[in-house]
């Protein structure tokens, strides 16, 4: 049973589906999630009893996120070494993912905080937290 109170799926909408499925499907992937839904403006990948859907809804009212805006600022995943954390901040320019903040790159979030913060074309900031 699944425990009161914990996540149970985000949903994102995305100004251009097939940019979030070649980015987010290749991390959400290499992370551990599964494609759990399709359909023709969406998918959703899962991992454990949480999901993720990214949609893109003809209801959108812009073509980026600003992620300076209020709303979501970011997602953060748990990354199980430092040595996975840069293995995909590597492979991620491949995917449509840049690295933030290079110049404090591994350590941004402070110097016990190993870390790698991704953004996507649309906008769109990832957090890949190392295991302590």
């Amino acid at each position: 049973m699944t425990p009161a109170g914990s996540l149970h799926h985000v949903e994102i909408w995305v100004p251009d589906l097939g940019r979030a499925v070649a980015g987010w499907g290749w991390l959400l992937e290499a992370l551990g999630y599964t494609l759990h839904q399709e359909w023709k403006d969406g998918r959703s990948w899962r991992l454990g009893a949480t999901y993720l859907v990214f949609e893109q809804s003809p209801a959108l009212s812009a073509d980026h996120h600003d992620r300076l805006r209020p709303g979501l600022n970011h997602l953060a995943f748990h990354v199980a070494s430092r040595e996975r954390v840069e293995e995909l901040a590597g492979q991620a320019p491949a995917y449509g993912w840049r690295l933030m903040f290079p110049d404090r790159h591994p350590y941004a979030g402070g110097e016990q905080h190993y870390a790698a913060y991704l953004e996507d074309q649309d906008g769109f900031e990832v957090e890949l937290v190392a295991a302590a």
